[in-house]
């Protein structure tokens, strides 16, 4: 696959980053690698997967003002980068144009995974110089079935389309570095728009499909049957058959292999790779956003500097909360979080299974992304 193959789409480049590594062992503060966020709580959207149904926590607005002190903070601190995905469709906030750009300037690796309705050709003439990535998340290649697990109307999925190729267009006329990928959220019902949808990307020539699982809560009230991602597992791998030396089909078989489970009990990833609502919540993981888990609440960003809320005491008594035997990851949140990952390699070195030795070799590509 070329230049593709430096990708990494199912695994973690944690061990590239070796002073945070570093300052962890050391058991000091420090700021995490990349965030993964939200600009707002809203979705013009209503995916039959959505996790973020499971998130409602108390909102507040993210504005010009609070995303410029945040993105100022987080170039001081050494944040180095952020990803507009999390519980919310951020094109949908009047900052988004704004916030990818100016964080770009500040040196910050930034990222936007997105349904794409909104991103018409004047949006992503702004925002694709400023991208490392764009991900459009896209779980159908048929417009009856877009319609029915994405949510909204049949015509949507023609505007979409187009948008991807406007992309496509822009990224090769002007020369641009950005990749641009499809994400399909895969729950086993969807086994019929596997193959459309791989075709469709051979069609509009991103740089990927990736397919990955569903994640659910540990209550299971998404209800994914992880076991019946074994009966396609031929369709899968049908799909992967349809790379080319410039599109790879890539599906996430250690996630989706796992059913669900995981092979360790305490949080190492999140102070790595940390997590914000859409609300300026900020909380260690996704998982924990909802009002229920308040406990593992740190503060927001619209109220406190992100500086102050990384090096306070609260801060970090969440953070060794999860890393202690109070806290059980098998049973305690969400399946296949973000962190899982980070998680397994951590959870591996803690165990003396793994050395986090610096690697030899060229790093992979989008580094910044763990």
């Amino acid at each position: 696959m070329g230049e593709l193959e430096k990708i990494v789409l199912d695994g973690t480049k944690i061990i590239w980053h070796q002073e945070r590594l570093q300052a962890w062992k050391r058991g000091e503060r420090f700021a995490p690698i990349g965030i993964d966020m939200a600009l707002t709580r809203g979705c013009n959207f209503k995916c039959v997967f959505c996790y973020s149904t499971l998130q409602d926590n108390k909102g507040k607005r993210i504005t010009k003002e609070v995303i410029t002190r945040f993105l100022d903070d987080c170039a001081e601190i050494g944040v180095k980068a952020i990803s507009f995905v999390s519980d919310g469709e951020s094109s949908l906030s009047p900052v988004y144009v704004y916030s990818i750009k100016y964080g770009h300037r500040l040196g910050i690796s930034m990222a936007s995974g997105t349904n794409g309705y909104l991103l018409n050709k004047n949006v992503l003439e702004e925002i694709l110089p400023s991208l490392t990535y764009l991900r459009f998340n896209m779980s159908a290649g048929e417009p009856k079935r877009y319609s029915e697990i994405m949510g909204v109307p049949e015509e949507w999925f023609g505007n979409v389309k187009e948008n991807i190729k406007q992309a496509v267009k822009i990224k090769e006329k002007k020369k641009l570095e950005v990749t641009l990928g499809i994400q399909m959220v895969l729950m086993p019902e969807f086994a019929d728009q596997i193959l459309p949808l791989a075709r469709l990307g051979k069609e509009l020539r991103p740089d990927y499909l990736v397919i990955k699982h569903c994640s659910d809560d540990e209550n299971g009230a998404i209800g994914v049957d992880y076991k019946g991602y074994r009966k396609i597992y031929d369709i899968l791998k049908e799909a992967e058959s349809l790379s080319d030396d410039d599109y790879l089909v890539k599906i996430k078989w250690s996630k989706i292999e796992s059913e669900g489970k995981r092979d360790y009990e305490r949080c190492y990833g999140t102070p790595f790779l940390l997590q914000l609502s859409g609300s300026g919540l900020v909380a260690p993981c996704g998982c924990l956003f909802n009002e229920k888990y308040s406990k593992y609440h740190i503060g927001n960003i619209v109220d406190t500097s992100f500086k102050e809320i990384v090096y306070s005491d609260r801060y970090w008594e969440v953070m060794k909360e999860l890393a202690s035997e109070n806290f059980n990851a098998k049973t305690m949140c969400g399946t296949l979080c973000l962190q899982h990952k980070v998680n397994e390699v951590l959870d591996k070195y803690k165990k003396g299974e793994v050395r986090l030795n610096k690697p030899v070799g060229e790093p992979p590509e989008h580094i910044n992304f763990i």
